[in-house]
């Protein structure tokens, strides 16, 4: 069967205004209302079909793979991306910030002139459910319908712990990061405490590699200023075995490599609180005069209202082909998502993007009524940079590769950075 000629069953297609409240929204084509046609088959059969209208949530890094993706999947389709703003920002260099080798107009990418290459419909605003059995998006600028949509808005952190306001989170955008160099050129000394936690309820919903590498950022940069005799740097987590998702060898490698670097660790006690200057735990107390951590993950705000189905730790539950669970034509990429695989999965944009393009492929499959639907390989791929050097790291279920620290991976993790952007600059 030709791709895109025929598809199966009733669609409905965009119509290009809005109403929003009172007023109109005509920017974009959003809303869709049936309009079917009648086309003969090459045998003869009438077969009902119509403009596909598609929808895809977010801009981050699985939105925008899907986004690529998906044109090239349905060239004549109308898509729609919502998303507050029309841009991405570049979280894996934000570990570049503090030490100035990048700054906020180097990650933050504007989206606008991506949309037009990919002829993409954009509307700035923020999702508040999906409804309709994934047929309907609602949004804080009304309502849009869809044929089919793919769910990358990407989650949140949890917020549980008390004292949550006392430390910096680094993945919460340039901001924060700013923040963290702002307070280190403010200090002229003492204790920073850098750690995570996860999600108790889901163990891939974790992003702790970039508190690695601020660890690291941050002992190689007070040593570039000569003042790295002034500060204690403490690691801690509530694992024994910090960044075992990555690799059986990675524990021992990485907690080798505080050692060398003279970083005190804080291991295997759960974290109960944080207070101004202090990390508590079951295990003790952390004196601290600045604090990074990263909390667990979990799905967006708007999930916790919606009709769609969550795994017990407050994600979108997904099948091994991204389909969300119980739906038809809904799909989910990326950090909003619980997907089945082994434990040592984990939230990062490589993983992201592997999954927005299965659910893409897999949305074609699904809507031109085929069955040939495709998994996402599960793998970890990673460079834990140091400032100077970068250790790489690869988990596939065959294979571990980890590879001692050199400045070849560094400069490697830098050119990524240039030929991933390329697409969106």
């Amino acid at each position: 069967m030709k791709r895109r000629s025929f598809l199966k069953g009733t669609l409905t297609t965009s119509v290009t205004v809005a109403t929003v409240n009172t007023g109109l929204l005509t920017s974009s084509k959003v809303l869709a209302e049936p309009n079917n046609k009648t086309t003969a088959t090459s045998d003869n059969k009438d077969t009902t079909i119509g403009k596909l209208n598609l929808a895809i949530l977010g801009s981050g890094f699985a939105a925008l793979t899907a986004v690529r993706q998906t044109r090239k999947n349905f060239p004549d389709a109308d898509i729609t991306v919502i998303a507050p703003q029309a841009k991405m920002v570049y979280l894996p260099s934000l570990i570049w910030i503090p030490s100035g080798l990048r700054e906020a107009s180097d990650l933050e990418i504007n989206l606008t002139d991506f949309f037009d290459e990919e002829n993409i419909n954009f509307i700035a605003a923020s999702v508040e459910n999906v409804t309709h059995s994934g047929r309907t998006v609602v949004t804080d600028k009304g309502s849009f319908n869809n044929d089919g949509l793919i769910i990358a808005t990407g989650g949140r952190f949890i917020n549980k712990l008390p004292g949550l306001e006392h430390v910096i989170t680094p993945c919460k955008g340039i901001a924060a990061a700013e923040q963290i160099k702002q307070r280190l050129e403010s200090m002229t000394g003492g204790t920073i405490a850098v750690g995570f936690s996860g999600n108790p309820k889901d163990p891939a919903a974790v992003r702790g590699g970039p508190m690695f590498e601020f660890l690291f950022g941050i002992d190689t940069l007070l040593r570039r200023q000569d003042r790295r005799d002034k500060f204690k740097l403490v690691f801690f987590v509530p694992s024994k075995t910090p960044g075992k998702k990555l690799g059986e060898k990675v524990p021992k490698a990485l907690l080798e490599l505080m050692a060398e670097k003279g970083i005190e660790t804080h291991l295997g006690h759960k974290i109960v609180k944080f207070e101004k200057n202090k990390v508590i735990t079951k295990g003790g107390e952390i004196i601290a005069d600045l604090i990074l951590f990263m909390p667990g993950r979990t799905g967006p705000a708007w999930l916790d209202n919606s009709e769609l189905v969550q795994s017990e730790g407050g994600l979108i539950k997904a099948n091994k082909f991204c389909q969300v669970e119980g739906l038809k034509a809904t799909y989910v990429a990326g950090d909003s998502g619980n997907f089945p695989g082994p434990k040592w999965q984990a939230k990062q944009a490589h993983s992201a993007d592997l999954q927005a393009t299965a659910a893409a492929n897999n949305l074609l499959q699904e809507l031109e009524g085929e069955s040939q639907f495709e998994t996402f390989k599960h793998e970890i791929v990673c460079i834990v940079d140091t400032l100077s050097h970068g250790i790489y790291v690869k988990r596939t279920a065959e294979k571990q590769t980890l590879r001692s620290p050199s400045r070849l991976m560094h400069f490697a993790k830098r050119g990524f950075e240039t030929v991933y952007l390329r697409h969106y600059r």
